[in-house]
């Protein structure tokens, strides 16, 4: 991790208002949308208290510019999105990178992302953490990563699964609702 100082520039997009930091090496926090640049700068700020406002590097830019084609419904592709995840730990590094796999409209669950990695079903909740924590979310699409039998599983980030939800039809991902134990025999 460097020990540059930490920028942040809070941004509009049709989803609302995003913030990012950044240092020297990438990309470091990302908020998603709130409904106010107050409420997504206070957010920003409660994990990288440290930042203090910028002006973005062309790679930042070049994000900036991504997370608004994307909250306009264009399909983007965050994976060349530099990050600095130096704070991290190894494993959740390693979820980290295996879920920037994950391309627009598709999704994947917590288990099959831990056996992906080597790890055996109980790392499902490990990944889930790592998904909870994650400090880029978007960039890493967490928001496709769902529960055991694709339920929408949690999401820390402001309207919560709902939040998640709706970046998925986004995507064009129809979530179905869980199909009735029991059918009818039309008696």
């Amino acid at each position: 991790m460097s020990d540059a100082r930490h920028s942040y520039l809070v941004f509009e997009t049709a989803g609302g208002f995003c913030g990012i930091a950044w240092n020297d090496i990438g990309v470091t926090r990302f908020q998603l949308p709130t409904k106010s640049a107050g409420a997504t700068e206070r957010l920003l700020l409660q994990r990288r208290s440290d930042a203090r406002p910028g002006t973005p590097t062309p790679d930042v830019v070049a994000a900036i510019d991504a997370v608004k084609r994307y909250f306009a419904g264009e399909e983007v592709d965050f994976s060349g999105v530099k990050l600095d995840l130096g704070e991290q730990d190894a494993f959740f590094k390693q979820v980290y990178a295996a879920a920037r796999q994950i391309g627009w409209g598709s999704t994947t669950t917590y288990g099959a992302l831990a056996k992906q990695l080597g790890a055996g079903p109980e790392a499902a909740r490990d990944v889930g953490q790592a998904m909870a924590k994650n400090p880029v979310a978007l960039i890493i699409p967490c928001h496709r990563v769902l529960a055991a039998g694709g339920k929408i599983g949690g999401f820390s980030a402001p309207g919560g699964s709902t939040a998640k939800a709706r970046m998925l039809e986004l995507e064009g991902v129809q979530l179905a609702p869980p199909k009735p134990v029991q059918q009818s025999l039309g008696f």
